[in-house]
């Protein structure tokens, strides 16, 4: 993580410096505001702010969102004054450190307010095949799309091939071409001189510059227009950028990974979205499940979200009751992970007894999760199966775990091809040519019982 330290670097913020670069931090340092300002506007790059609260730290935050830079700031200051720490907070500052510090803190705070490095939490075999596949790519230089649904984790997932790559210790830059309007997105990527435009200051880095040596993701880019396509294909193909307003190209060395969680195949035939720029992005192709697919991450994932923000929220680390492990198992997360981990932290904080009951499991108005219905009991069950499953998987090839996970799942569906398919994610199509394959191999395959459907 990228840690710039504004303020007078002396007595207890050196101390502070030495903690956050014990913890994995690099750390650059200027004085001022404005000279944080002009550092990160000439491409320094920084995930977090660490701010003396003597500064004007809502002018710093205000003068970077004029310049559409958007870092995280945590004040800090020497023998805390509760009315200072408060005003800091208001200008905007995500925390307050008081100093002398504590080296748990510090790392607690770094942690927590950058939340760079999310770890892969991953237990059914539909994702570990997703995950191998990073793993026998990300040392190539070839260019990554990675689809899926909103909230699976394909910034999770390109964070890990980066850290995988060569260009590990480089920057990894993230853009997210949906948050930011069109007439803006060109000087984002590309940066731009001064006077280019109304309000262009002073020279702006963008973030392929900024990228410089390390990794650039382009999030959403289906959401780019046609003309800015055009420059971003010259970009990729040549390898350097104009800034807007200037007069000579500057050379970028950057690998390219993109996200979509629309079908790009089909915004090329309904001409919104370039094939030649498609085909240079989809080098290789990552397309993660949802979460719906993957049933066997769902409780590992919980588990991990309720240790989390049990310590974010120094609340005491509580089981997952049976009950609220069944509603989990069935519920059908039209979020994915994003939105099973607002329900764990939602649940952290509600729960009140040894364990966290399905009462303080809830959706975001706070209606309580479905029960267990009978339609849904299969998808428990195969849930269930499909995470003893990968408990035992450690010397297993992914086809075998996939052959053991859809006998199971078949098993508990009584041998009915359509409800198998709908719980492992697949389509009835896929299912049965694989049902042929493991019957042409001499695999015992269940056949529908009685009262089961083939469909």
């Amino acid at each position: 993580m990228r840690l710039l330290v504004v303020g007078k670097l002396n007595g207890q913020l050196t101390v502070a410096v030495k903690m956050a670069m014990g913890a994995g931090a690099r750390v650059s340092h200027v004085e001022t505001i404005e000279a944080a300002t002009h550092a990160l506007r000439a491409g320094q790059g920084a995930d977090l702010l660490l701010v003396d609260y003597d500064l004007d730290i809502a002018g710093l935050i205000a003068a970077n969102e004029a310049e559409r830079i958007r870092v995280p700031v945590v004040a800090c200051g020497v023998d805390p004054d509760a009315r200072k720490a408060a005003d800091a907070i208001r200008a905007g500052a995500k925390e307050f450190i008081p100093l002398p510090p504590e080296a748990a803190m510090i790392a607690a705070v770094l942690a927590a307010v950058a939340d760079d490095n999310k770890p892969m939490v991953v237990r059914d075999p539909a994702m570990q095949a997703v995950l191998a596949m990073a793993d026998q790519i990300a040392a190539s230089e070839a260019s990554i799309l990675i689809t899926g649904e909103s909230g699976s984790g394909k910034e999770v997932i390109a964070r890990y091939v980066h850290q995988k790559s060569r260009r590990a210790s480089r920057p990894f830059i993230s853009v997210n071409c949906a948050a930011i309007p069109e007439n803006l997105l060109e000087s984002e990527l590309f940066g731009h001189e001064k006077g280019a435009f109304t309000g262009a200051l002073a020279r702006r880095i963008g973030k392929f510059e900024e990228a410089n040596g390390g990794t650039l993701l382009l999030d959403e880019i289906s959401e780019m227009d046609a003309r800015l396509q055009a420059k971003l294909l010259r970009a990729i193909q040549e390898r350097e950028i104009d800034r807007v307003g200037g007069s000579q190209p500057v050379k970028v060395d950057i690998r390219i990974l993109a996200t979509s969680n629309r079908d790009l195949v089909q915004a090329v035939k309904d001409g919104v979205f370039r094939e030649d720029l498609l085909y240079r992005l989809n080098v290789v192709n990552l397309r993660l499940p949802a979460l719906r697919e993957r049933p066997a991450d769902i409780l590992a994932l919980a588990e991990f979200f309720v240790k989390k923000y049990a310590a974010a929220n120094g609340a005491p680390e509580r089981p997952l009751s049976a009950e609220a492990r069944r509603r989990l198992a069935i519920h059908r997360w039209p979020g994915n992970v994003r939105e099973l981990e607002n329900a764990m932290h939602r649940a952290v904080l509600l729960a009140s007894g040894p364990e966290i009951e399905e009462t303080a499991v809830r959706l975001p108005d706070g209606q309580p999760f479905a029960s267990a219905d009978p339609e849904s009991r299969t998808a428990m069950a195969a849930a269930t199966v499909a995470e003893a499953v990968t408990r035992t998987s450690v010397g297993q090839t992914v086809a075998a775990m996939e052959q053991q996970l859809i006998i199971d799942t078949l098993t508990h569906c009584l041998g009915n091809r359509t409800h198998a398919a709908t719980i492992l994610g697949i389509s009835i199509r896929t299912l049965r040519n694989k049902l042929k394959e493991y019957n042409d191999a001499g695999v015992s395959v269940p056949m529908p019982q009685f009262g089961s459907h083939a469909a």
